[in-house]
């Protein structure tokens, strides 16, 4: 079989990538696929420049293939007391279930890829293989500066709009999510609206449309949906889902426990304050009006999820936890990372003959 086009540069045989999850891959599981022969990726956006460093450190020191790092482009955090104040009184009586009180006030947990601009030190000095965007993209002086460092630059596309400014910033591949895909969704401009196209009519388009390799994300877990994938015109595909009961994955118990049961996964904002698709729990609020317009900036909602989770937590309550997970979850497989990905070598090779 070919590699694909959009990894071939790299000389990474696979056209697989596993998607960057902040918060639940890791240095194992990134070095892991990579020395497996696809693509690990590490989930950045969370993380201070500092800690970015550290787990780029750590990869390196389990793997020399190449690896793709994430950052989050999202417009910056406005902060609004007002809000902020009339969020937390509405989750106030969900912590005094567990004798806690909300925080007194909610931050901007971590800041946006887009004015970070001790990350772009970071990542120009560390220079890894892939950087890619989520939710937009940085200043085109950033992705030049990034491009002159040798580093290959991807970037999400929920539409053919999105698919277009990509292009025209020069960026290298373009990742086709679809509604599918578990996380946060990719959207540039949440105020516009989600157009919720699905992987397989969004990779068509795209690759109809774009000149660039296109790497489908979003319900693939096997290596049927690899080769469907290929079929209609991606280079390769980035899976999540497909690898958070992997023993590398971060997942704790709960969440795995839950990803077991095959459960039924939705999209909403009032977790984090972006559309994120996953297992639904108590902070699924999607049809209180009242809880949508008091609903603060991402990621300042995050804050209070976060606080509320570990209050919950603490009780051994896990109803908060943000379980982030793809429709194709029912699917799931418990194996570690170098065994899923010679399974779904396997797979796609069997089913593309």
């Amino acid at each position: 079989m070919h590699a694909s086009n959009a990894l071939a540069r790299l000389h990474v045989p696979l056209p697989i990538v596993q998607a960057p999850m902040a918060g639940a891959s890791t240095p194992e599981m990134a070095a892991g696929v990579s020395n497996a022969g696809a693509l690990g990726s590490l989930g950045l956006g969370a993380s201070t420049p500092a800690q970015a460093r550290a787990m780029i450190a750590a990869t390196r020191a389990l793997t020399d293939k190449p690896f793709s790092v994430n950052l989050f482009c999202h417009r910056p955090a406005v902060a609004d007391p007002a809000r902020e104040a009339a969020w937390l009184a509405l989750l106030r009586p969900r912590f005094e279930e567990f004798g806690a009180m909300p925080p007194t006030g909610l931050k901007e947990i971590y800041k946006s890829f887009t004015v970070d601009h001790e990350m772009l030190d970071m990542l120009l000095a560390e220079r890894p293989a892939v950087v890619s965007f989520h939710f937009g993209l940085p200043p085109q002086a950033w992705i030049e500066a990034l491009h002159h460092a040798g580093i290959v630059l991807a970037a999400c596309a929920t539409s053919l709009e999105e698919a277009a400014q990509i292009e025209a910033a020069g960026i290298d591949w373009i990742v086709a999510q679809g509604y599918e895909a578990g996380g946060h969704r990719g959207v540039f401009d949440p105020e516009q609206g989600d157009p919720q196209i699905g992987t397989f009519a969004l990779v068509r388009a795209i690759a109809r449309r774009s000149k660039l390799p296109v790497i489908a994300a979003g319900g693939i877990m096997d290596g049927q949906g690899i080769a469907a994938a290929l079929q209609l015109g991606a280079s390769a595909v980035q899976l999540g889902t497909a690898f958070l009961l992997c023993p590398e994955s971060a997942a704790n118990a709960a969440y795995r426990a839950a990803l077991k049961s095959a459960p039924r996964t939705a999209v909403t904002a009032t977790i984090s304050g972006r559309a994120a698709r996953g297992i639904p729990n108590r902070l699924y609020l999607d049809a209180d009006a009242r809880a949508l317009a008091a609903l603060p900036d991402y990621p300042i909602a995050y804050d209070a999820a976060k606080s509320l989770t570990a209050a919950a937590a603490a009780k051994g309550n896990s109803e908060f936890a943000a379980q982030w997970a793809g429709q194709g979850v029912s699917m799931i497989r418990e194996l570690p990372v170098a065994e899923l990905v010679a399974v779904l070598t396997e797979e796609w090779r069997a089913a593309s003959r």
